[in-house]
């Protein structure tokens, strides 16, 4: 599926362009924002190639990573970066992992849950995939209550998951299903 474009009434899902180097710096060069992700933060040449990168794969087919730009509804400005990685080694499994982040000073606006919507609807509506996870530091209280809040249920906890500055971490899974989950959950919505 290419280009994708999902709007909702805060943010909206978009392809990445070369010229969202600037607004992913600002996500991925604060402290704050990468404090629980598996990496520190990025500087510009960091940022740039990465976007390189998942432009490129954008029109890979079959396409496997949707790294998306999280975009501002009403003004367009990019305020994150979404993804939705499809387990190409198990094609018949349908199954993705999921991950998002945004800029700080955006927190506490409900961005990060519409965000989760959109790429539930972009896996579940449009890849016709049938689980959809997401992985979260144990520390990062604010990702388990947006997990539940967007009805993924916590499986358990992958021990030594990663190695992040300079330590194993441990990560804990959350899921959320097509036939059940996602279903109850977007009927309550």
């Amino acid at each position: 599926m290419y280009p994708v474009s999902l709007t909702g009434d805060g943010v909206a899902l978009r392809e990445f362009t070369a010229d969202d180097v600037d607004a992913v710096l600002e996500v991925y060069d604060d402290p704050r924002v990468v404090e629980h992700l598996s990496f520190e933060p990025r500087n510009r040449d960091q940022v740039a190639a990465m976007l390189s990168q998942v432009i490129e794969a954008a029109r890979q087919e079959p396409r496997t990573e949707y790294s998306l730009a999280v975009a501002d509804s009403a003004t367009g400005e990019v305020i994150g970066f979404a993804r939705l990685a499809v387990d190409a080694q198990h094609p018949g499994q349908s199954s993705a992992q999921l991950g998002f982040a945004s800029r700080a000073d955006r927190w506490r606006e409900g961005l990060a849950a519409e965000t989760g919507w959109l790429l539930f609807q972009l896996g579940f509506e449009h890849l016709d995939l049938h689980r959809l996870w997401g992985a979260r530091s144990p520390e990062n209280t604010a990702s388990a209550r947006l997990m539940t809040k967007l009805g993924m249920v916590e499986e358990g906890r992958m021990r030594g998951h990663l190695r992040v500055r300079g330590a194993w971490r441990d990560s804990i899974i959350h899921s959320i299903l097509e036939d059940d989950d996602w279903r109850s959950a977007r009927d309550v919505q």
